[in-house]
């Protein structure tokens, strides 16, 4: 790596064939200097890209505790310390592929339907030839669905990997067909989604009725409880993940109080016993080798957060994500 051209006085570092990465650390202190994810370069500073990460400041479909819409701004500040190699997988993303963070797709806050729409055509944006990737930054889970929408239209029905504690398949909210709780049901009824290759991971908590459940396994989800983690353990998660997605393509969707709240107390609805850290990241790692054509991490309230926790967590579970996507 060497340090590549100077662009509105950030010293980016550039490989040997051109790609253009982080803020060089050694110039420019990591607590200074741009905000972009990861002090990576923004789209408008290189010619193409080949991982778009994107915030999405939307939280109209929330139903308990508002304010993810200031998460994209959050996980960005908490990104900072991101370095450029994964010794885990032993990948340099940055170097690997052309990284970029493009901004953020304005919602309208006060139409839901009109909301996705915006967010449908923005993410289509970002895949102008079919190996581009995009990571979400929400924002509320309501996102998720105009980006399946968009997946669609680029590659199809995908299998779904779902990182939540709730399901995320209720019918309506209020009479509301589109809320944070609903994008799935959405997305199975609309076609999106490869018949019963996709899964929920890490659910846990109260429900309305046990018909929950199994209305969710007639959209063709399978659902792996977060009390089964003390039975099968990680390396269980993995195999049933795995074998149920197949060789489908993949969009990985992970709310973040799929973690318990010691390790993401800044979410909008908690819920007790849920994954630690360490384990979501095993799982995400586990990923390897799978076709993931985009992502999402979603509702970050940074009002309920207490040190950069959640977070922190959120950039470094976005960065496990765009790593996976450039060791493709």
């Amino acid at each position: 790596m060497t340090e590549g051209n100077v662009v509105d006085g950030q010293h980016y570092v550039r490989t040997a064939d051109g790609i253009v990465g982080q803020v060089d650390a050694r110039a420019v202190p990591r607590y200074a200097g741009i905000g972009t994810f990861a002090r990576l370069p923004q789209r408008h500073d290189v010619e193409d890209h080949d991982v778009a990460v994107v915030g999405v400041p939307f939280d109209s479909g929330v139903t308990y505790r508002p304010g993810a819409r200031f998460g994209p701004s959050a996980i960005r500040q908490a990104s900072r310390l991101l370095k450029p190699y994964h010794p885990a997988l032993d990948v340099s993303p940055f170097a690997a592929a052309q990284v970029v963070d493009a901004g953020d797709i304005a919602a309208n806050p006060f139409d839901i339907a009109a909301a996705v729409d915006q967010i449908r055509e923005g993410v289509l944006g970002l895949l102008t030839r079919p190996e581009q990737r995009v990571v979400l930054l929400g924002g509320d889970h309501t996102i998720a669905l105009p980006a399946l929408q968009a997946m669609n239209q680029v590659h199809g029905p995908v299998a779904l990997v779902h990182f939540d504690a709730h399901l995320d398949t209720w019918d309506t909210y209020f009479g509301a067909p589109c809320t944070h709780g609903t994008p799935f049901r959405r997305a199975s009824e609309q076609g999106l989604l490869v018949k019963d290759r996709s899964a929920h991971v890490g659910i846990r908590g109260s429900l309305y009725d046990r018909a929950d459940l199994l209305e969710d396994a007639e959209l063709g989800f399978t659902v792996v409880h977060c009390r089964d983690i003390d039975r099968i353990g990680v390396d269980g998660v993995i195999e049933r993940m795995r074998e149920r997605v197949g060789d489908h393509p993949v969009y990985v969707s992970i709310d973040i109080d799929v973690l318990d709240p010691a390790f993401a107390p800044g979410t909008g609805t908690p819920e007790i016993g849920g994954m630690t850290s360490r384990e979501l990241v095993a799982v995400l790692r586990a990923m390897r080798g799978l076709r993931i054509v985009g992502a999402d991490v979603v509702e970050v309230s940074p009002a309920y957060d207490h040190a950069e926790v959640t977070a922190v967590a959120a950039a470094n579970l976005a960065y496990e994500l765009v790593t996976l996507m450039a060791d493709r």
